[in-house]
């Protein structure tokens, strides 16, 4: 269907020629500076046209995706989707709220067996992260936002005063936001291969300029775009004669054979276009490129200058990692000391495919929470 967006961007692209002709014509009856600023205007408006993100399409809009999943209403207006596995919440001890990562949505999960879930009495709920799945998009997302999305989740469930997150790669900074703003409903946190933004200040400019370039091209300059000019990013990755980062086309360089196996599999039977259509269910602007924007943009705050919780805080790391360098993730812990660190010598960056990893995870955060 042609919106008032995409009509206006095919006009402006096709008369944007007539108009410098046009601007030809009449220059030999104005004076140069009102040529220049008559110029400037044309192709200003022509431009801001072209780099206009496409509106998303809402789920339960008109036109727009069914809603399908349980739903919360969030106080300014939002809805939120979520999905739920293990105990009954009303008889769980443990209660888990789930962050997913790059092109996730809430059925993303801890993956382990009925026996380790009924023994521990764990409850897990995963949302859809505003924009992705069949969550609202929130043009204002930020990291505090993310938090408090959370936390308004967690009481609409009535999960009671505290609970639990874990936040699995990109996911992660949904982890990092609670433990900046909403640190006492927190029983305890856990980040899975969180990805890292190499422009956080408490990193040695030398170590996170040394991991940057080590990414490929495309991957550096849509960094680049997000953090300086994120107003351009949905027009750069959209511009197939540019730079384009590989982590989306699922072309990431990965050291560790396993993780190449893994996704290439995923590609091959469809799952990885599966799970990536569930995201970006509304629009790619709305859950991946915003998704880049707060994850690579100019944080808040810097998560090494966060004062020690009175929780427990877990991170898995894997050395053999091709998508976050371990040397920034071995730094944070280091800097952050009161991290509990837990690096996997043959680990990679899926970590949830490895074989009872998700069981180990929750056996380590559950059982010290409650020593």
């Amino acid at each position: 269907m042609l919106t008032m967006a995409s009509f206006a961007s095919w006009f402006y692209t096709l008369t944007l020629p007539f108009y410098f002709l046009w601007l030809a014509v009449v220059a030999g009856h104005l004076g140069k500076l009102a040529t220049l600023t008559l110029t400037i205007i044309v192709f200003s408006s022509w431009f801001y046209i072209l780099i206009q993100p496409p509106k998303p399409d809402i789920c339960g809009t008109p036109g727009g995706p069914p809603i399908t999943a349980k739903r919360i209403r969030l106080r300014d207006g939002r809805s939120l989707s979520y999905f739920e596995t293990g105990v009954s919440k009303d008889i769980a001890k443990f209660k888990i709220v789930l962050a997913h990562g790059f092109t996730g949505s809430r059925m993303d999960t801890l993956r382990t067996t009925t026996e380790i879930i009924e023994e521990l009495g764990v409850y897990m709920v995963g949302y859809d992260r505003a924009g992705h799945g069949e969550s609202d998009p929130n043009p204002r997302s930020s990291l505090r936002s993310e938090a408090y999305d959370l936390e308004e989740l967690a009481d609409a469930l009535d999960l009671g005063p505290t609970f639990h997150v874990v936040g699995s790669s990109l996911g992660g900074y949904a982890v990092w936001a609670c433990l900046k703003y909403i640190p006492t409903r927190l029983a305890g946190a856990a980040m899975l291969a969180p990805v890292i933004n190499y422009r956080w200040p408490g990193f040695p400019n030398n170590l996170s300029k040394e991991a940057y370039y080590q990414q490929g091209k495309g991957d550096q300059w849509a960094l680049r775009v997000a953090y300086y000019v994120p107003w351009l990013l949905n027009w750069w990755l959209n511009q197939s004669w540019l730079p384009s980062p590989t982590v989306i086309k699922g072309t990431t360089f990965l050291p560790n054979r396993l993780d190449s196996q893994f996704r290439d599999q995923a590609m091959s039977t469809g799952i990885f276009h599966k799970r990536m259509n569930l995201s970006i269910l509304q629009g790619v602007h709305e859950s991946l490129h915003r998704d880049l924007m707060v994850m690579f943009g100019k944080w808040e705050f810097d998560p090494m200058d966060l004062p020690p919780p009175s929780i427990p805080v877990h991170l898995w790391h894997g050395y053999e990692d091709g998508i976050v360098p371990v040397t920034l993730q071995r730094y944070i812990c280091h800097r952050l000391n009161w991290i509990k660190y837990h690096e996997l010598p043959s680990g990679r960056h899926f970590l949830s495919a490895i074989p009872g990893f998700d069981g180990n995870v929750l056996k380590t955060l559950l059982l010290q929470s409650c020593a």
